[in-house]
């Protein structure tokens, strides 16, 4: 039997020990291994008490038993699930007992969501939803992902593709009446407002989802600056913990330190550099290069200084905004505005200019801090959240969540303004619909995506 075929099974539950564990198995042969195991299959969907037994009649555990037929289950195959105490001794049984069945294997990562979606439980943006759920560890993360696996992209791209069908429809009829002018017309002009008014939807989403596909991944921000300004106390303040080493001494931090925060919901990786100096020591001289490097991919680079003047760094990459933070101000006289950073936490205006300049040359504040006595921290982690917010551009209406959504649906609005060109064959306008649509079809995956399956349902974990 065909692997796709046979019977499955796994923990759909925590690692043991647990004090209830849920073991399911989907396929053509669950109902068989439940009465085998239980006496009996229960009424669908009622949970029934069963005394589970092994093909040798020895008693495995007192357990609950639930009785899922296809097409009504997660699956759209029979599924079964035995929820038992979680001991590993219990599960170690039930899952020899199970295995013992012919045509009978555990379930490889993702096979039960993937069979969901084969069997049209499911299109493939709302599987990759519920694997951006089980993975979400803050709570932007998490309402993305429910966004995601209700369907919101899904629904719309499915709208889009039917009514590109429709406007093909349209355009292939008037190619059967190319020969009556005053048909052809007929038929062409509705189909070309309506591919207008779809490749218009398209970019509205297209424009106003931010980098939400980035949302999955993070926001990098990099601490860096000379050396001993205090990066790896900002670090510690940051992380609210002992995470860097700090030293009077110049050079203490020689490699990356990385740190994952939830700031507002929103997931931030902090990265304390190595201190940017000309360096005899090969070993500061590769952290310094590290820094650079490291520094240079980032979203936003926290530039520390001390002193007076401005100095916002160098060798940035283009895309990376640039923030001057001056540190040590309790060792400086008192000002009026050590708390700046405070004035332009909300200004939400100035982090979207921030992010629309293309050359990294960003007119900022000074934002005055003590890492050491928290002066300004506060006040420099509320802006941070902001500029997330900003950069995700995350809001309930958000509907790409990884750099798929996003290349497909260029792809297909693409295909659809070529169909509009002026003077071109109604064959070739037919043509470019095809690819539209198909492009859509890849986006739901049920065009020609065998090749990303395997990518992505690998990515669950066993028992999804």
């Amino acid at each position: 039997m065909h692997p796709r075929d046979q019977t499955i099974f796994a923990l759909a539950s925590g690692r043991p020990p647990t004090a209830i564990a849920i073991v399911r198995v989907s396929g053509s042969r669950a109902g068989d291994l439940l009465r085998a195991l239980s006496g009996s299959n229960p009424p669908p969907r009622v949970s029934t008490r069963a005394l589970l037994r092994d093909q040798n009649q020895e008693l495995i555990d007192d357990a609950l038993v639930l009785w899922f037929p296809a097409p009504a289950s997660a699956t759209g195959e029979d599924v079964a699930e035995f929820h038992v105490h979680g001991g590993r001794a219990v599960l170690v049984a039930l899952f020899s007992a199970l295995a013992s069945f012919d045509d009978v294997r555990p379930a490889e990562p993702g096979e039960f969501t993937r069979r969901g979606f084969e069997n049209g439980k499911l299109d493939l943006t709302e599987a990759e939803g519920l694997d951006d759920l089980i993975h979400a560890d803050t709570d932007q993360q998490r309402r993305q992902a429910l966004r995601q696996l209700k369907g919101l992209l899904g629904d719309r791209a499915r709208r889009w593709r039917e009514q590109i069908i429709e406007a093909a429809a349209l355009i292939e009829a008037g190619i059967d009446f190319s020969d009556e002018g005053d048909v052809a017309g007929e038929l062409m002009a509705p189909a070309l407002r309506r591919i207008a008014a779809l490749r218009g939807e398209i970019e509205e989403v297209l424009g106003a989802q931010g980098r939400s596909e980035r949302l999955r991944d993070g926001l990098v921000v990099a601490i860096a600056g000379p050396p001993n300004v205090g990066k790896s106390t900002l670090m510690n303040q940051l992380a609210r913990r002992e995470v860097a080493i700090v030293s009077p001494h110049a050079g203490t931090t020689r490699d990356i330190i990385e740190v994952q925060l939830d700031l507002g919901g929103y997931p931030v990786t902090v990265i304390d550099t190595a201190g940017i100096r000309d360096s005899d020591d090969p070993v500061e001289q590769e952290g310094v290069r590290r820094a650079k490097v490291r520094a240079a991919e980032a979203d936003l680079v926290l530039w520390l200084s001390v002193g007076n003047g401005v100095d916002k760094g160098e060798g940035f990459g283009g895309e990376t905004v640039v923030w001057n933070v001056r540190n040590k101000i309790d060792l400086e006289p008192a000002k009026a505005d050590d708390s700046a950073v405070g004035n332009v936490a909300a200004n939400r205006g100035r982090l979207e200019a921030e992010l629309g300049q293309p050359d990294g040359d960003h007119p900022a504040a000074i934002y005055r801090i003590s890492a050491s006595r928290g002066d300004g921290v506060p006040e420099l982690v509320g802006r941070l959240q902001g500029f997330a917010e900003v950069f995700f551009g995350v809001g309930a209406g958000v509907l790409i969540s990884r750099e798929r959504h996003r290349q497909l649906l260029q792809h297909a609005a693409v295909a659809l303004q070529c169909s509009m060109e002026v003077g071109i064959g109604v064959e070739v306008v037919a043509e470019e619909l095809r690819v539209a649509g198909n492009t859509l079809g890849r986006l739901l995956g049920r065009v020609d995506v065998e090749e990303v399956l395997g990518e992505i349902f690998s990515r669950f974990c066993v028992g999804k």
